[in-house]
C-alpha cells in the first residue's frame, strides 16, 4: 500500500503521506525516543549487573553465566503470555507497565546495595523480573507498532529504531564504563532505571486510539487453546513458517558461536590483547550501524524478500573470517573487526526487512500470539546454542566450533528459497498475498 495514496494504515491507522518524513509524525517520534533511551540504558545494565555479581558477591563464571541465562528464561513462557495480551484492550497501556516494572526492579539493587543486602538470589531475581517485563513489552509492541506507523513505512520504521539500537551497542558500552567506574556499578543501575521510566512518560503522551479486541463469551477459548491457535497459525503460514525456521536456525548457530567463545578464541588463538579485542569488536559494531541506516535502500533496490535471504547467508557466515584470522597481529585484528562489520551489517538488514514482513502479513487479532510463539522458540533456542557450542568447543577446539556455527548458520537459507519470501518485491498487500498465494494456495488464516 502506497502512503501517498492517502489510504489507511494496517489496522485502519490514518496513514503518512510517503513523502513526509516519519521524523514529522510526533507519535513516532516519541516512541523512537522512548525506545533509544531505554536501549541505551540497557547497554549499562548489560555491564553493570555482572559486575555487581563479581565485584561485591565475588561470583564465579558459572553463576554470572546463569544471571545472563535468566533474563532469556521468561521467553519460555511468551506463548501463553502473548495469547493473555491479545485479550487485552489497551497494549500501550502494558508497555508503560513493563517499563515501569523493569524500573522498580532495577532500583531494588542499588536501594539493597546501599543496605549492604544485595545477594545473589535478589540479582537472579531480578534478571528474571526484568526478563518477564521484557517480554510484556515486545508481545504488546507488535499490535501498538501497526497502529502507530502505515503500511508502507514499516521498513523504514525499523530501520530508523534499529539504527538507534545499534548506535547504543556502539557507544553505549563505553558510556557504561565510564558511569560505573565514575558511580559504581549498582548508581549506574540507576541511570537505566531512569530510561524507562523516561520512555514510560514518553509512550504515555502518544494518544491512545486502540481498539478493544472482539469480546468473548463464557465460551471463549482458553489461555493455552489461544496459544495453540498463534503457535499454529505460525506453523502453517508460509511465510511465518519459513521465517521462523530461518530465525531459529542462524540465532541457534551464531549462539553456538557466541561472543564468549569469540572473545575466547580472539584472546588465546589469535594472542590478542583485550585492548586490541575491544577496538576490534568496537569498530565492527559500525557494521549494524551502517546495516540499520542501508536497509531501506537495500530493501528498495533489491526487495523485502531477496533483502532478507542475503542478510540470512551475512549475518553468520563471517564468523569464519574470524575463524580463518591467522598472520600478524594487524591482520589478525583485522579479520575480527571485518567479520563482527560484515555479520552486523547482515543482522540489520536481515532483521529490519523480516520484521517489517512478518507485520504486514499478521491479521491484527493475532499480532500478540503470534509474537509469544515466534519469541518461545526463536529465543529459546538461543541457550541451547550456547550450551552446544561449549561442548563443541571442549571437544573439537575453538576454531573448528567457529567455523560450524559459519557454516550451519549460512545454511538457515534454505528454509527461505523454497518459500515465497524471495518472490517478494514489497509490503504492498496484493504483492505479499500473490507472493503466498503462488506458493501454497490461498492463505487461510486462523481466526483471532
Amino acid at each position: 500500500m502506497n502512503g501517498a495514496d492517502g489510504a489507511s494504515g494496517a489496522d485502519g491507522a490514518p496513514a503518512i503521506s510517503r513523502s513526509v518524513s516519519l521524523w514529522r509524525d510526533r507519535r513516532f517520534t516519541r516512541f523512537w525516543a522512548g525506545n533509544s533511551v531505554s536501549q541505551f540504558g540497557d547497554r549499562i545494565t548489560e555491564l553493570a549487573l555482572p559486575l555487581i555479581a563479581v565485584g561485591a558477591l565475588n561470583a564465579s563464571a558459572n553463576q554470572v553465566a546463569w544471571l545472563t541465562a535468566l533474563i532469556w528464561t521468561p521467553n519460555l513462557l511468551a506463548i501463553l503470555l502473548g495469547a493473555w495480551v491479545d485479550q487485552q484492550p489497551r497494549k500501550r497501556r502494558l508497555m508503560i507497565l513493563a517499563d515501569l516494572l523493569r524500573a522498580g526492579v532495577l532500583l531494588s539493587l542499588p536501594a539493597a546495595y546501599a543496605l549492604g543486602a544485595v545477594t545473589l538470589l535478589h540479582l537472579y531475581a531480578v534478571a528474571v523480573l526484568a526478563g518477564a517485563a521484557g517480554v510484556l513489552f515486545n508481545t504488546s509492541y507488535p499490535p501498538f507498532f501497526v497502529r502507530l506507523v502505515p503500511r508502507a513505512s514499516y521498513v523504514d520504521a525499523n530501520s530508523k529504531l534499529s539504527t538507534s539500537r545499534s548506535a547504543s551497542y556502539v557507544v553505549g558500552p563505553a558510556i557504561g564504563g565510564a558511569l560505573v567506574q565514575a558511580l559504581t556499578a549498582p548508581v549506574a543501575i540507576v541511570v537505566d532505571a531512569l530510561t524507562f521510566l523516561a520512555s514510560a512518560v514518553l509512550i504515555g503522551r502518544i494518544p491512545d486510539d486502540e481498539p478493544p479486541p472482539a469480546t468473548r463469551g463464557k465460551d471463549a477459548p482458553s489461555l493455552a487453546r489461544r496459544a495453540g491457535e498463534g503457535l499454529r497459525f505460525v506453523v502453517r503460514h508460509p511465510v511465518l513458517r519459513a521465517s521462523l525456521g530461518c530465525a531459529a536456525t542462524v540465532n541457534f548457530f551464531t549462539f553456538v558461536a557466541g561472543s564468549g567463545l569469540l572473545v575466547l578464541f580472539a584472546s588465546r588463538s589469535l594472542g590478542l590483547s583485550a585492548g586490541t579485542i575491544g577496538l576490534a569488536l568496537g569498530v565492527g559494531a559500525t557494521g549494524a550501524l551502517l546495516g540499520a541506516v542501508c536497509a531501506p535502500a537495500i530493501s528498495r533496490r533489491l526487495g523485502v524478500g531477496r533483502s532478507i535471504v542475503a542478510g540470512a547467508v551475512l549475518f553468520p557466515a563471517p564468523i569464519a573470517i574470524a575463524a580463518a584470522a591467522d598472520g600478524p597481529v594487524w591482520l589478525r585484528a583485522g579479520a575480527l573487526a571485518g567479520a563482527e562489520f560484515l555479520s552486523g551489517f547482515g543482522v540489520m538488514l536481515f532483521d529490519i526487512n523480516l520484521n517489517s514482513l512478518q507485520a504486514s502479513v499478521i491479521p491484527d487479532g493475532m499480532r500478540s500470539r503470534v509474537a509469544g510463539a515466534y519469541s518461545t522458540i526463536n529465543y529459546g533456542i538461543r541457550p541451547v546454542g550456547a550450551v552446544v557450542g561449549g561442548l563443541l568447543a571442549t571437544l573439537v577446539g575453538l576454531r573448528p566450533t567457529l567455523l560450524v556455527a559459519a557454516v550451519g548458520g549460512a545454511l538457515s537459507v534454505l528454509w527461505l528459497l523454497p518459500s515465497p519470501i524471495p518472490g517478494i518485491r514489497s509490503l504492498a498487500p496484493d504483492t505479499a498475498a500473490r507472493a503466498v498465494g503462488e506458493a501454497e494456495g490461498e492463505s487461510r488464516p486462523v481466526a483471532g
